[in-house]
């Protein structure tokens, strides 16, 4: 019945071939504007699992309580020294806030004035000592420094530093640092290379860490939702300020931007770069083997046009059935092309031979479709059921794109049994003056038929002896590693995440009062997976007192010193005299001494010396490597000793809302200790944190969670993707045996493709495990093919024009799998890859094992 009703379909659509046309030409207008109007991409990754799981749930309702954290590009500035940093982030910072139409707020998380002014009070009461202690010893040199800021000040105070070692109370050696910096940089001076000193390096006595050379920028822009890429005005805006403060000249700073919305920006703009170019070569490559199948432009025509429609009218249902489309779905299209194009060569190779049997057009599409019908329906239906198995999972990503593949496949075969037939009959292609099998492959089915035995043997051994290897199958659901390292905010981020301070890998409690908030911190601090746990009271320092009175006394020490009346400026003569009094003191302080303080001492006197003689341009160029970080430098140190006493009451608002809500809500934030790209270290400080607060969300969470989601989600896909198959099959099989004759190559291709994986080092991940239901529907396809027709009695499957047809129809869906392989998403180029593999295990398991399998036909009046 079946049978016939698709023959009466074909037939019904060849013979009024402009009617079919023409609804469809309809429909493909209809479709592309509903397209083109309704288009969306989320590329958000963390949307690829459903927002009705527990954890979810967390993550949601703590993004909703604290909407800054995931709101923000993050700018990151990073400059030669601390004072550079300084400079260019306060430049930026001032800028950037004059554009309110586009920035709601522009801030400095660990910077402004209450980090400046109480930087002491959070440091140790041992570091508070230390500092002041130091300090309160230097008013000397600071009064010189803050009165007199050019070379006749610098040489003074280098002149009270040697006097220290005159009277004993350090060696020339413990100078040798300091004495070098100023040397390396007075050199750079001179040569016109970029010239830069730190005074914040010089008071630390060591070299300063990445994060000391970096400040971070948090900036929530205005989004717009309505565009594919919401922050790319504020993006846009950001990177025009940085290039006309001219921040990389001024301050040799370098400005990267990331951030979730920076992230979520540049993952679709690596989504689509290249996509035209890679587009375009796959059609080439697409047309090219539709040349070597079906030798037709006529036919070729056909199934291009035939696919094209299609994937209109699929874009569009699935538009409307899914709303947006997300990283895993948009390759939708591919999928389609890739696989839809099966069921059109598989009806254009059927008809060719028909065609060849009897030159009859109309005959010859009947016939196609006699005998191509079944197997196409068969096909189709168990395609779709593969993808549309996908339904009732967790994992919306994936979800999204078997409903939408499964429907396009159900499309797909539509077209094939109505537009192309129309197409075809309205084009006439010539007749077939050859046939179309394999001739010169007949002693390779022989061969198989003479050796089954030891083929399925052999291949029993091979792929049943490498289940071993399945233990070693690496899952990798870290979503960061789908994203290309390549582009700015990926890689700024992975820079920022091997900073244990910057907080990227941390987890986040939400919690409905303050003294909950400190209960669950008191839990998490003494985890060994834990590094910091930090709440809202992590801002009230310990020791205040003691920490006060030592920063208000050496306060008041060194108040006269920063109040110094500044000096006239001196002419260029008298900075010469300076620089010459500095070469004479500096020479005479190292006199026949050898060791590294004498030798820095000789060559900063040789420096000075040089910069004596040169030019007044050169001697400019110094003093400003010097003197604009040092106003810098005495500003902040000015503002520490300023501060005042914490409480709750006093953190400014803008800091306070970060942590605490008006409504009592409070958010603990925890560190992970050990190395931030190992996803296991990840997973388990996950589980450690919500073993104590189950409540707990963030990416190590999200890691370790949407791992057992996608899992779960594939198991049980793959067991109702199997299942449905399986009962597909029996009903239109009605034997066991045959169906168990088409799902064992089946499940012999997925072994072996996963087998191949540990081999060659492919881990699973969020995107290319889609490969695997993928497989089951693909492979299923071409092994009902090979079934119906060993059902019907026919030998030499090998040689057969049914080869052709499967040879390329695999082609042409490893050239769109391939497109994806070359994508500039390294997700979607995983897609590919592992779709490409379970293609050719999948295709070899149908060509190559399946006929061995089967062995000689039954009688063909058994059916």
């Amino acid at each position: 019945m079946l049978r016939s009703k698709i023959v009466s379909v074909v037939n019904i659509c060849a013979g009024h071939g402009w009617p079919v046309v023409v609804i469809a030409a309809i429909l493909t207008v209809l479709c592309g504007y509903y397209s083109a109007i309704n288009f969306s991409i989320d590329t958000n990754v963390n949307k690829l699992i459903s927002s009705e799981l527990d954890w979810r749930k967390n993550e949601l309702a703590l993004d909703a309580a604290f909407p800054y954290r995931h709101e923000i590009i993050v700018a990151v500035v990073e400059a030669p020294t601390s004072e550079l940093a300084s400079q260019a982030t306060a430049e930026l910072i001032e800028k950037l806030a004059t554009h309110s139409k586009v920035f709601k707020s522009v801030s400095e998380p660990a910077g402004g004035a209450f980090f400046s002014k109480n930087a002491l009070m959070f440091a140790s009461l041992e570091q508070t000592t230390a500092f002041t202690s130091q300090f309160a010893q230097a008013r000397p040199l600071i009064q010189v420094l803050v009165s007199d800021q050019n070379w006749r000040g610098l040489v003074q105070g280098l002149s009270l530093a040697l006097a220290g070692v005159q009277r004993n109370m350090y060696t020339l050696d413990a100078m040798a640092r300091p004495l070098t910096m100023f040397a390396s940089t007075i050199e750079d001076a001179i040569a016109e290379r970029p010239a830069s000193f730190s005074w914040r390096e010089l008071a630390a006595g060591k070299s300063p860490t990445p994060s000391d050379l970096r400040r971070i920028i948090e900036i929530r822009p205005v989004l717009d939702f309505a565009a594919l890429e919401p922050g790319e005005a504020a993006t846009r805006t950001i990177r025009q300020v940085v290039s006309d403060l001219k921040l990389d000249t001024e301050y040799r700073a370098r400005v990267r931007l990331t951030g979730p919305i920076a992230i979520q920006d540049e993952e679709f703009g690596t989504l689509k770069e290249n996509a035209e170019l890679n587009a375009f070569v796959s059609l080439a490559f697409l047309v090219g083997i539709l040349w070597l199948a079906l030798r037709s432009a006529k036919i070729i025509a056909a199934v291009l046009i035939s696919i094209f429609v299609g994937l209109a009218i699929t874009a569009a249902l699935g538009l409307a059935l899914v709303g947006s489309l997300n990283p895993i779905s948009v390759a939708f299209a591919v999928l389609f092309v890739g696989i839809g194009v099966d069921f059109g060569i598989q009806f254009s190779v059927r008809y060719r031979a028909e065609r060849h049997a009897m030159d009859d057009l109309h005959v010859a599409l009947r016939n196609a479709a006699r005998h191509a019908g079944v197997p196409l329906t068969l096909a189709a239906a168990a395609t779709a059921a593969g993808f549309l198995s996908f339904l009732p999972t967790d994992y919306k990503g994936v979800s999204e794109l078997g409903e939408i593949a499964g429907f396009g496949m159900i499309v797909a075969f539509i077209v094939s049994v109505t537009l192309l037939p129309a197409l075809l009959a309205l084009m006439n292609p010539g007749g077939e003056t050859e046939p179309l099998g394999y001739a010169s492959l007949a002693p390779v089915d022989r061969f198989m038929e003479r050796h089954r035995v030891p083929i399925i043997i052999g291949t029993a051994i091979v792929s049943l002896g490498g289940l071993p290897l399945l233990y070693f199958l690496q899952f990798d659901f870290n979503p960061m590693n789908l994203r290309s390292p390549k582009v700015e905010s990926i890689a700024t981020y992975l820079d920022l995440r091997r900073d244990p301070a910057s907080g990227t890998n941390s987890v986040h409690v939400l919690t409905p009062s303050p003294a909950e908030a400190q209960r669950v911190a008191e839990q998490l601090a003494p985890l060994p997976e834990a590094d910091r746990v930090l709440t809202l009271n992590t801002l009230i320092p310990t020791d205040q007192d003691q920490k006060l009175a030592l920063i208000s006394q050496t306060g008041r020490t060194l108040e006269p010193a920063f109040k110094a009346a500044a000096r006239p400026a001196p002419r260029d003569a008298e900075n010469i005299a300076a620089l010459n009094r500095g070469t004479d003191m500096l020479t005479s302080a190292a006199g026949t001494q050898n060791g590294p303080g004498a030798e820095a001492a000789k060559r900063l006197a040789a420096a000075l010396k040089t910069l004596a003689t040169g030019n007044q341009a050169q001697r400019a160029r110094a003093e400003f490597a010097f003197v604009s970080p040092l106003r810098t430098a005495l500003a902040g140190l000015r503002d520490s000793f300023e501060a005042q006493k914490i409480t709750a009451d006093n953190i400014p608002s803008d800091i306070k809302v970060k942590w605490s809500l008006p409504d009592g809500r409070s958010r603990v934030e925890v560190h992970p200790k050990g190395d931030p790209n190992d996803n296991e270290v990840l997973r388990n400080f996950a589980r450690a944190v919500l073993a104590i607060a189950p409540t707990a969300s963030g990416g190590p969470i999200a890691i370790l969670k949407s791992g057992d989601t996608i899992v779960h989600a594939f198991v049980a896909a793959g067991f109702w993707a199997f299942l449905s198959i399986a009962i597909l099959l029996w009903i239109v099989l009605r034997r066991f045996v045959d169906v168990l004759l088409t799902l064992i190559p089946l499940l012999l291709a997925g072994v072996v493709t996963l087998e191949i994986c540990v081999l060659i080092g492919l881990k699973l991940n969020f995107a290319n495990i889609i490969a695997l239901p993928l497989l089951l529907g693909v492979g299923v396809a071409f092994k009902i093919y090979y079934i119906m027709a060993w059902r019907a009695g026919q030998t030499g499957l090998l040689q057969s024009a049914l080869t052709r047809a499967v040879i390329f129809s695999a082609m042409t869906t490893g050239t769109a799998f391939g497109s994806l392989w070359l994508s500039s998403h390294p997700g979607t180029s995983s897609m590919g890859k592992l779709l490409a593999l379970s293609l050719v295990c999948t295709l070899a398991a149908a060509v190559l094992f399946q006929p061995v399998l089967m062995g000689p036909p039954r009688e063909v009046a058994d059916h």
